[in-house]
């Protein structure tokens, strides 16, 4: 037991590891120092601390596992995740307008945190299994029924950020599978036809308000362009040092909405400055390179998609969020990953991190 465990420990990925829990304290700190804003009673930071404890736990389990395992798993989690996408809209919970939450004693879960781990093991075993076919046509449209799928099911609840990250996921993996071209510019025509009918037909109005304010947000400074207003300000007044930690007056004093979630990046730029700006593009940096690293160690196409699908989800939401909180894309609630506030999101992060290191460790 003891050489075993050694044997896999000796796998790990230190370095990765240590910028994950890097990223995470910072995290931790920022979600504290917004509950200091809240009253004497600490609201945040209690959920998210036990969430990271389970996070660890779930991580060395997920690492423990064979690649094989999650192989063969795929297809399993791929239906289930469908199955609970498909019953949240009638069972979960309401939170800010949208249905996609399961409240279980006590703590909730999102299954579109689920549907990228899922999305991700699923589309690399469709790789593998296509033996790099990847001029058949076939090939293509099997990859968009499983992402539709998915997308469908969540912009009914409706959660754009969530449904933009999975296809950015699922387009990501098509590129770098060397697709042929011509597929990839009819998917980008068909990709800007389903936005216009989305903005016409589906997009919430709360939803086209944040498109239309991010192209000018002057248009409703004190309504849907007040965060992004308030998160820029922030930004900028963080200076070099920041104001410390807890003394940010937007986060503290309540200027800025939704703090400990959408606008993290906006708390830790006013309170700990541009050096802890820059520290953070360097972690998440570290964190990406090192993901891809570990693709040397691969020996088969299921283990490599997946280290990339990982790679690509991580920097779709840092690019996202970051985008968003300093106004230089849409605002769509898409978490920064081990920053933010959300048990869920947390949770799933590690797992997937447990799963870098698990389908990196198999070959060894």
């Amino acid at each position: 037991m003891l050489e075993r465990t050694l044997r896999l420990v000796r796998g790990y990925d230190w370095t990765l590891l240590i910028v994950v829990l890097l990223l995470t304290f910072v995290g931790l700190a920022a979600i504290y120092s917004v509950d200091l804003s809240k009253g004497d009673t600490l609201i945040f930071f209690p959920v998210q601390t036990v969430a990271f404890l389970l996070g660890i736990v779930v991580l060395v389990l997920a690492a423990s596992v064979h690649s094989v395992f999650y192989q063969s798993f795929s297809r399993i989690a791929y239906i289930g995740v469908f199955l609970l996408l498909a019953g949240v809209l009638v069972f979960g919970m309401t939170i800010r307008g949208t249905t996609g939450w399961f409240r279980i004693a006590g703590f909730s879960l999102q299954p579109a945190e689920l549907a990228k781990v899922s999305l991700i093991l699923f589309l690399s075993w469709i790789f593998y299994r296509h033996g790099r076919q990847y001029y058949k046509w076939q090939f293509v449209a099997s990859t968009i029924l499983v992402v539709g799928l998915y997308v469908g099911l969540i912009m009914l609840q409706p959660d754009l950020g969530s449904a933009f990250i999975l296809l950015s996921i699922w387009f990501g993996m098509l590129l770098f599978s060397n697709t042929k071209k011509r597929y990839i510019a009819f998917l980008v025509g068909v990709g800007v036809g389903a936005f216009l009918l989305g903005w016409f037909f589906l997009f919430a109005p709360y939803q086209k308000a944040r498109l239309m304010t991010f192209l000018d947000p002057s248009l409703d400074p004190l309504g849907s362009g007040y965060n992004v207003s308030q998160s820029v300000i922030a930004i900028g007044a963080g200076n070099v040092f920041g104001r410390g930690l807890g003394f940010g007056s937007q986060s503290q004093l309540h200027f800025l909405p939704e703090a400990q979630t959408d606008f993290i990046f906006a708390v830790i730029a006013e309170e700990l400055g541009f050096v802890a700006v820059v520290g953070v593009f360097v972690l998440y940096s570290l964190l990406i390179w090192r993901i891809l690293l570990l693709t040397r160690r691969c020996r088969d196409d299921f283990s490599s998609y997946v280290l990339l699908g990982i790679a690509l989800l991580f920097f779709t939401q840092v690019v996202v969020n970051i985008g968003a909180a300093t106004g230089v894309l849409p605002v769509t609630g898409v978490t920064l990953p081990f920053l933010s506030y959300g048990g869920s999101s947390l949770v799933i992060n590690f797992f997937l991190i447990g799963i870098a290191l698990s389908v990196a460790r198999s070959h060894t």
